[in-house]
């Protein structure tokens, strides 16, 4: 587990985390990053299919549900912080924090000539309302709350000289970071730290820059990035005490899981690899939206992906090693899912393929068996099962569901308790 020491002037967000890391997903969770829906959900709202959202949607609702889903985290014990907050804490009382703000901003500001223009024709005066030293100004006039919106809406600022008035007319177009508010997939946070991921999606490819930026200045230290080829996405990790699951698919891939192995940035002795190979779909593009860990020794799988019969199977891959001076090596091969489930002494709950699509299994556990589901008849289902020992709570997030994720997707969790015999 990786302690943290901040400087003399930590931000306030940054004094309420001093360890970081997760064990295994059954233990209680402490620090949980979370992100506002706000501007860029509205602007991914005018087309939801352009912005990998599911369908449309009402972003006060959305808004509303999000900040129910912050609320039932604090009463579980949870300290929750929110990207847009940490952006811009601090800044109206250092100065270096305000530049920091205004540099990242300016970094996601573009401005252009529109392309029709003949740039030789430009004088000096026109060139400078081009440059980055009229950005920087415009940026320094900003509020904190302006500069925030810049960052997740990523403007670019077209110019066609005009003969009257400034000397210019500007168009904009905005890229803004409509899936950000799904915090689990820019990174994973192992046993070892904070590891950044290397997204799948083009959309989705600044919101590691930007979460970059938060880790920094909530001084955690991110420990590792996935380089090219290899992809990554938070949505496919579990940890699982001395081991961890990982699926490849849709959105990760072998090479990213090869280099953590390389490079230890894991920390667990057993990495379990949950394979993709037949489906390969949007509706199931994480292991998280058919996968859940309930408990130390019960899990909820969408059933259609189990047996050998099924045209969707997933088969496993296991690599363990000795401890943590030793290399990994491949001891078990294409085992299929529910065989290796049972193997490794997992009681299975089966959710109905209708259930899954409804999110049921995109679960967030927090911590001993206290799991919370966005789909009641799932809910009711688990609730139902002799095989679940727990406590299972029901929130309404059709809002949020929307986008294509639900409380897995929409939490990082930053730090888990690990309990006796976890850590």
């Amino acid at each position: 587990m990786w302690v943290f020491y901040h400087g003399l002037t930590p931000t306030t967000s940054a004094e309420l985390i001093n360890e970081v890391g997760q064990v295994h997903e059954n233990d209680p969770i402490s620090v949980v990053l979370t992100c506002s829906a706000a501007l860029p959900k509205s602007m991914g709202a005018m087309h939801p299919a352009g912005s990998l959202y599911e369908k449309p949607v009402n972003i006060m609702d959305t808004i509303r549900q999000h900040e129910k889903f912050k609320e039932l985290l604090r009463e579980n014990g949870a300290t929750v912080l929110d990207v847009k907050q940490v952006l811009s804490e601090d800044t109206n009382k250092f100065v270096n924090a305000r530049l920091d703000l205004e540099n990242l901003a300016a970094s996601m500001m573009t401005y252009q000539l529109d392309p029709t223009c003949d740039d030789r024709l430009l004088n000096k005066d026109d060139r400078y309302y081009l440059g980055n030293a009229y950005k920087a100004k415009v940026l320094s006039a900003m509020s904190a709350s302006q500069l925030v919106d810049v960052i997740l809406t990523r403007p670019t600022v077209t110019l066609t000289p005009s003969l009257r008035d400034t000397g210019f007319t500007a168009a904009y177009q905005l890229f803004p970071l409509s899936n950000v508010v799904f915090t689990r997939d820019q990174q994973i946070t192992t046993k070892k730290g904070v590891v950044m991921c290397n997204l799948s999606s083009k959309q989705r490819k600044a919101e590691t820059e930007v979460m970059s930026f938060v880790w920094k200045k909530l001084g955690v230290k991110v420990i590792g990035e996935i380089p090219d080829p290899g992809r990554l996405e938070g949505g496919d990790f579990f940890a699982l005490g001395d081991s961890c699951m990982i699926g490849v698919g849709l959105r990760t891939n072998m090479e990213a899981i090869q280099y953590m192995m390389d490079e230890d940035l894991l920390g667990y002795n057993k990495i379990q690899v949950i394979k993709d190979e037949l489906e390969v779909s949007q509706d199931r593009m994480h292991l998280d939206t058919y996968f859940s860990i309930l408990d130390d020794h019960t899990v909820c799988v969408m059933e259609e992906c189990l047996g050998e019969d099924s045209n969707t199977r997933r088969y496993v891959d296991e690599y363990v090693r000795k401890d943590e001076n030793s290399s990994y090596e491949k001891v078990q091969s294409d085992v299929e899912f529910a065989q290796f489930l049972k193997n490794e002494g997992y009681g299975v709950i089966h959710i109905p393929g209708d259930y899954q699509l409804k999110y049921g299994c995109n679960c967030l556990n927090l911590g001993n068996g206290n799991v919370l589901c966005v789909h009641l008849p799932t809910a009711r289902m688990i609730a139902a099962s002799p095989l679940f020992k727990g406590k299972i709570q029901y929130l309404d997030f059709d809002g949020i569901t929307a986008l294509y994720g639900a409380a897995h997707c929409a939490s990082q969790v930053v730090r888990r308790i690990p309990r006796a015999g976890t850590k």
